[in-house]
């Protein structure tokens, strides 16, 4: 079954799904998109990344399997080469592994694991990869994380065995897939607007009172937003306008003022609630040093801001915004602009 997969010789076509950082996704579409097309053409297998902003994004290969096997054996260079560059300018001396995420149907995952463990020993014995099978879904899915780690030919290896399963699994259930409909992860967005490369703006119907707050900072003079890449980031500048906008958000009227001082905003809004998830790698970038970081997006914001605990076996952390609409997308805003500042290296900011 192996040999036959691994030659191609099955005329069988797969879809993987992978989990990715924005960092990764940023590497693997590289600059003007050339990176994905590039794999596209070499691989022959389909490559689709999904839409969003979000901080993780899911990334679908699908076509034969050798195509697959090819788009992966790309992935998996193009991060190790990630790791070497960014080694050079560390102190750093042992290379970190190459890591890559697979979201799996947990219909799918008893077989990957086996009796006992032992397909998932077999399979981290011959490779010489890790492989790990996440204890609980993703969130709003039927759906587990594997993280499979090592170097780029033992995760080659590694994807070549669980195709495998994944094959044995569809087959025995004659051709179809595996009983009881899979619902898929889909990564949550960060739920504020962001202003693609293109112009295009994507707001959230959660965000409506950031849209004033867009609105606000078009009528300045400098640039809201540096393009750069992918990816947009709010201008230094502009946190500076956001502050004082943030100081200005007091309830009442001004006297000899008819209107709000923010147009559209009711003169108080009700105080509400509001939940987001980060990526435990990034909560650092949002806290700070001695949570210097998070203290600023409270005073800035004006909201308050709780960061739950990490809870063991979870690879990501609740956020709650407790204010106004226009406190809550303001800190949205801001924890935004810190992830992608984070995300695409400009810590700077």
């Amino acid at each position: 079954m192996e040999s036959k997969v691994s030659e191609g010789g099955l005329n069988v076509t797969l879809t993987i799904r992978l989990l990715m950082h924005g960092k990764e996704v940023g590497s693997i579409i590289g600059k003007k998109g050339e990176t994905v097309k590039k794999m596209r053409e070499e691989s022959g297998a389909r490559i689709n990344i999904s839409e969003g902003n979000c901080p993780e994004r899911i990334v679908t290969i699908t076509g034969p399997t050798d195509a697959i096997f090819k788009a992966f054996a790309m992935i998996a260079y193009k991060f190790e080469e990630d790791i070497i560059n960014s080694m050079s300018n560390s102190t750093a001396t042992s290379k970190p592994p190459v890591t890559l995420r697979l979201v799996v149907p947990a219909s799918q995952c008893g077989s990957l694991i086996g009796k006992g463990g032992s397909k998932i020993k077999e399979i981290r014995e011959s490779t010489g990869a890790q492989v790990q099978v996440a204890g609980d879904m993703l969130p709003n899915s039927t759906e587990r994380a594997v993280t499979i780690s090592g170097t780029p030919d033992a995760i080659i290896q590694c994807v070549k065995q669980i195709c495998v399963v994944m094959l044995e699994v569809q087959s025995v259930t004659t051709g179809s897939p595996p009983k009881g409909a899979t619902i898929p992860y889909r990564p949550k967005p960060a739920s504020t607007p962001v202003i693609f490369a293109g112009g295009q703006v994507r707001a959230d119907p959660l965000a409506a009172s950031t849209a004033n707050l867009s609105l606000l900072l078009q009528h300045q003079p400098l640039p809201a937003y540096t393009i750069q890449g992918q990816y947009a980031i709010p201008h230094p500048d502009q946190l500076t306008k956001l502050h004082q906008l943030a100081m200005q958000q007091t309830p009442f009227t001004p006297l000899g003022q008819t209107t709000p001082a923010f147009p559209g905003l009711d003169a108080s809004p009700p105080a509400s609630t509001h939940e987001l998830t980060i990526p435990n790698d990034l909560i650092g970038c949002i806290i700070g040093r001695q949570g210097t970081k998070i203290n600023e997006i409270r005073q800035m914001s004006g909201a308050q801001i709780k960061i739950a605990n990490a809870t063991e076996g979870s690879s990501e952390r609740q956020i709650t915004i407790t204010g106004t609409p226009a406190n809550i997308s303001l800190a949205q805003y801001l924890i935004n602009a810190r992830l992608t500042s984070e995300v695409t290296g400009m810590g700077a900011l």
